[in-house]
């Protein structure tokens, strides 16, 4: 840390090392390790949620749109291809599933790891669907990843459960 109290010569200002010292503490508490895992979990969470929330009809009914778009719409981007998605109706139930449960687990914070790794298949999956998406994809991928490696910070229920358990035996 920076502690030169010496002003610059004749102009009456703190040196600019004081300043940036100042501007890098004031960040260091604005964003927290905690508070920037939350953002992250739940930056995550929304598009998926969002398309989630359009495959469905009902409880546990997919509308006719998921299936269609899995059916007719979507095609796998793979060397030789692109290829229609085996069993459609199975891969919009599970993609419809994965979207709602997901994102529900990483705004908890409750097996918040896996729900990364879940998030980060479908990302893959998304890739190879829609190809040209690959900045958003990336970025979602990075939070995954980001999310798998430092877990889900002190605001989560895994915190809380973990801390449980320590202090219980």
């Amino acid at each position: 840390m920076i502690t030169d109290q010496r002003m610059t010569a004749g102009s009456g200002l703190p040196s600019p090392w004081l300043l940036i010292d100042k501007a890098n503490r004031l960040v260091q508490i604005l964003a927290t390790p905690s508070l920037v895992q939350l953002v992250l979990r739940l930056a995550l969470a929304v598009p998926f949620w969002r398309s989630g929330m359009l495959k469905w009809a009902g409880f546990l009914r997919l509308n006719d749109t998921a299936v269609t778009l899995f059916s007719d719409e979507f095609m796998l981007h793979l060397p030789g291809g692109p290829y229609h998605f085996p069993a459609p109706t199975v891969m919009a139930f599970l993609s419809g599933c994965g979207e709602i449960m997901f994102p529900i687990l990483l705004v908890l914070g409750l097996g918040t790891r896996f729900a990364g790794l879940g998030l980060l298949f479908m990302t893959v999956i998304v890739e190879l669907t829609v190809p040209d998406g690959w900045p958003i994809h990336l970025t979602w991928a990075a939070m995954a990843l980001g999310i798998m490696a430092y877990g889900p910070g002190t605001i989560s229920l895994d915190h809380l459960l973990c801390r449980a358990r320590s202090q219980g035996r």
